[in-house]
């Protein structure tokens, strides 16, 4: 679930780098975001079915 969260907020944020900068920059920030959840979970040792 958060691995297809990252992949629609990587898209998302490249098509609004393209096309409109700044919807590109708010998606940049939740993608950031989702990136440091990432990295929390993986460090923590917990898998969520």
């Amino acid at each position: 679930m958060l691995w297809t969260i990252i992949v629609i907020l990587l898209v998302l944020w490249l098509v609004g780098f393209i096309a409109l900068p700044s919807v590109g920059a708010l998606i940049h920030i939740l993608l950031v975001i989702a990136l440091i959840v990432l990295v929390v979970q993986l460090l923590s040792g917990r898998r969520v079915a």
